[in-house]
């Protein structure tokens, strides 16, 4: 939500597009029943859907819901929110490869918080089950704060959530950041070592961009496309995705398709 009005006011205030833009909230079922909504709009060239690429790309490897990427077309993607693997300050495990070593001699006793059994902090715990041979368990809360909160004190052992979620904490040193899912290391923490570099192919971030409906005319998706460039091109854009340590990328409308169909595929397993 706070991303969508960021984005709004940009067009707004940038007077990139002149007319208004009317934001609906439409809650329920971790982002389904927005994705219903658009998937209904087939064609319609004013309806323009938010998108946190973890919700969305579970939903649509879901059979029962029906909302495969065919139901949309892709917008615009300005960013990916990186996620870590986090723990308090007091904790035993110094890097990375301490936690996933214990893990080994544990399998299966470790848990991490996360948001949801198939959101993004999930689907990176999955990624480093993958690649590490390790097994954890995973318990969930409401919010990726509140999964933070529950390590900051001591209730679980890590978390693979956003960095974001933790900045307050992290710069106040009680919590430490083993390792990041970033292609290249943060610069906000430049110390900290990337997942890849440490030997685990694990690139993962919730993205944040836009979709519209399927069937919606060309000139109308290169229109929004170039609509919503212009605002990732922005100084208050730059701002936002700084202090939100956001991992900054832009990608249009072929480029997501394509990004999507990839990050799809490689979840067909989870």
């Amino acid at each position: 939500d706070v991303f969508a009005r960021l984005v709004q006011e940009i067009l707004s205030r940038e007077k990139i597009i002149t007319q208004p833009m009317i934001l609906q909230t439409r809650v329920g079922g971790a982002g389904a029943v927005a994705f219903t909504y658009v998937k209904g709009k087939r064609g319609d060239p004013h309806t323009v859907l938010t998108m946190a690429t973890g919700s969305f790309l579970a939903a649509t490897s879901r059979p029962d819901l029906d909302l495969g990427l065919e139901h949309f077309t892709p917008l615009a993607f300005l960013a990916r929110h990186p996620q870590a693997v986090m723990v308090p300050s007091p904790s035993p495990w110094k890097t990375f490869r301490d936690l996933v070593g214990n893990a080994r001699r544990q399998p299966g006793e470790i848990t991490c918080a996360v948001t949801s059994a198939t959101g993004t902090g999930r689907q990176t715990l999955w990624k480093i089950e993958q690649t590490t041979k390790a097994k954890f368990k995973f318990v969930t809360f409401k919010a990726g704060s509140e999964a933070v909160l529950s390590v900051l004190g001591g209730h679980v052992p890590f978390t693979t959530e956003n960095v974001s979620e933790a900045w307050a904490h992290i710069e106040a040193k009680k919590m430490r950041v083993l390792a990041v899912t970033t292609e290249k290391r943060m610069p906000s923490l430049p110390d900290v070592p990337t997942l890849t570099e440490l030997g685990y192919d694990v690139k993962i971030g919730t993205g944040r961009g836009f979709m519209m409906p399927a069937g919606v005319p060309r000139e109308a998706v290169a229109y929004m496309e170039s609509a919503h460039q212009k605002a990732h091109q922005s100084p208050m854009w730059r701002k936002y995705s700084d202090d939100n340590k956001y991992e900054d990328r832009w990608m249009g409308s072929a480029e997501l398709g394509k990004y999507l169909d990839s990050q799809r595929s490689a979840q067909a397993d989870f």
